[in-house]
Parts: structure tokens; C-alpha cells; sequence
């Protein structure tokens, strides 16, 4: 059945996956929405500050989709608090109004990181202020009556470099020092898993928190290192490894993700089953 789907966040990372992969194939019509800039250029964007109310309001009572993709919401704004929280606020009060799906990313940066592995029952226990803007972000989502909070961990590409992997070559290669952390541990998740996940749970009926991550856990020293290999990132004489001491971020986010495995068609491999795969696509 035609369905009208609105993504939020369309020039962040997920945004843009979620957008051409909906290009190539939504069956119904469908909307994305930026902040400023439009990396894909399509004709189905829409500027939109997610901090104006009236502004989320009239665009989606015009749009009238039957789901939203809630992705924007960055940690490297100086208006984070405001552009997730607020944002989500009236996105949720939007999705209420018009009766829609309502897809909301959250984050494993949400929790303490001293009681993994966290499954979808565990509570949020923030140590900094992206943990506790995404948690409070969270809970106005799932007021919302047909919401799905899709906690998720580091997203990244094999197709194009993410943000993540993109400033550590940049900087190695640049002969600037970059240090990864050996006690970090979280679940990668490649961007096209999530995508799919995202997509998939439009048509969902599963409301509630839902861990949707690789199946793989591993240390940000391991996950960085196997990324940089990938994209023959050799430079390595200002990189060091160490221990994260600052407490500033959550040591071990290990995510339970056997509920989403059972629930979604989407498969959830690690980041060396992805690996692999894509290794054998680029020798044949």
C-alpha cells in the first residue's frame, strides 16, 4: 500500500542513506528534510529548523505523511540540547497531530556503560550532555502512542567514508596525533543495516525502545583500526592507543540486539561479516 514517509536529518549521515535508498525504490510519496545544506540536491527536500515549532507543525500537517524518520539531532552543534530535544518535541507533536508512524534514532551514548550488555529494558543513565539530551529526546518520542525509539551505536560506511573514520585519516594523514580508546566497547552498525532496519519498522506495529546494532561488539580501538584498513589508511606514526580515564563518556555500551534479530527480516552481521562481504564483492 502507498505510503507518505517524512525523514528528518536528510544532509546528516543516516538521513542521506535513508534518502537514496527511498529514491531508489519508496513505493508512495515521501519528503526529506534539511537544516542548511543538501548534499543529494532531490527534489523531495525541505529546509526546516526543527527548533520552530510552528514551522515542524505546518510542514507536516501540510505533508501529512503516514511515517516519520526522526534522525536529525547531532552532538557537534553548539545548540545540541535544543536542536534534539526541542526538535524531537515537536516532531513527536507532529507525528501525534497527523496520526503517524513515528521511527525515532537514539543512541547506546545514553547509558551508564557499567551494566552491559543493555537490552531494551535497561534505563537510560547518561554521564554527559548528548546522553542526557538524546534520553530526555528519547522519552518525549515514546509518548508518543505509535513510536518505535531504535537505540543504536556507531554508523559507518564502506561505500563512502564516515564522519567518524573520515577525520582520523584526515588527521593521520595530515601527521596530527590521534589516540583510540582500548576500554571503549560499543556494537557498530553498518549504515545499510540500519537503513534497512529504519525502513523496515515504518511497517511495524512493535512500539517501544528496540536495540538495532551489529551483532559484533567492539572495542573503538579495534572498530577504528579495521576501518582505517579498509580504506588503506597506512599513515599510523601519530596514532596511539590508550585507556580512556576521563569518564566523560560511557566505557561499555555492549548492546543485546536478540529481540531485533528476532523481530526484523534485516540481518544484523558485525562489522567483520560486512567486511568480508564486501571484500569478496571488490576481488570478483
Amino acid at each position: 500500500m502507498s505510503k507518505r514517509l517524512l525523514i528528518t536529518g536528510g544532509s546528516g549521515y543516516l538521513g542521506r542513506h535513508l534518502a537514496r535508498r527511498v529514491a531508489a525504490g519508496w513505493p508512495g510519496e515521501w519528503r526529506y528534510t534539511i537544516f542548511s545544506a543538501d548534499p543529494l540536491r532531490l527534489p523531495q527536500s525541505t529546509r526546516l529548523d526543527l527548533r520552530d515549532a510552528a514551522a515542524v507543525a505546518r510542514v507536516v500537517a501540510d505533508f501529512a505523511p503516514d511515517a516519520i524518520i526522526h534522525t536529525a539531532g547531532s552532538n557537534r552543534t553548539p545548540d545540541m540540547s535544543a536542536v534534539i530535544v526541542a526538535g524531537t518535541a515537536h516532531i513527536a507533536a507532529a507525528a501525534t497531530q497527523a496520526g503517524a508512524r513515528l521511527v525515532h534514532l537514539s543512541t547506546d551514548a545514553l547509558f551508564g556503560g557499567d551494566a552491559a550488555p543493555y537490552d531494551e529494558s535497561a534505563p537510560p543513565a547518561p554521564r554527559n550532555d548528548y546522553g542526557r539530551a538524546k534520553a530526555e529526546a528519547e522519552a518525549l518520542a515514546l509518548a508518543h502512542a505509535n513510536a518505535v525509539a531504535v537505540r543504536t551505536s556507531l554508523i559507518y560506511g564502506l561505500e563512502e567514508m564516515d564522519n567518524g573514520t573520515a577525520w582520523m585519516a584526515a588527521a593521520l594523514r595530515a601527521g596530527q596525533p590521534v589516540t583510540l580508546f582500548t576500554n571503549q566497547r560499543r556494537n557498530p552498525v553498518w549504515v545499510e543495516t540500519l537503513a534497512a532496519a529504519c525502513l523496515e519498522l515504518v511497517d511495524q506495529a512493535y512500539t517501544g525502545v528496540l536495540n538495532v546494532a551489529g551483532r559484533q561488539t567492539l572495542t573503538r580501538a579495534a572498530f577504528a583500526l579495521r576501518l582505517l584498513d579498509w580504506w588503506g589508511v597506512g599513515e599510523r606514526a601519530t596514532l596511539t592507543l590508550a585507556e580512556d580515564a576521563s569518564g566523560r563518556w560511557p566505557l561499555d555500551c555492549a548492546l543485546d540486539v536478540s529481540l531485533a534479530g528476532r523481530l526484523l527480516r534485516t540481518p544484523l552481521p558485525g562489522v567483520d561479516e560486512v567486511l568480508r562481504a564486501k571484500a569478496r564483492g571488490r576481488s570478483g
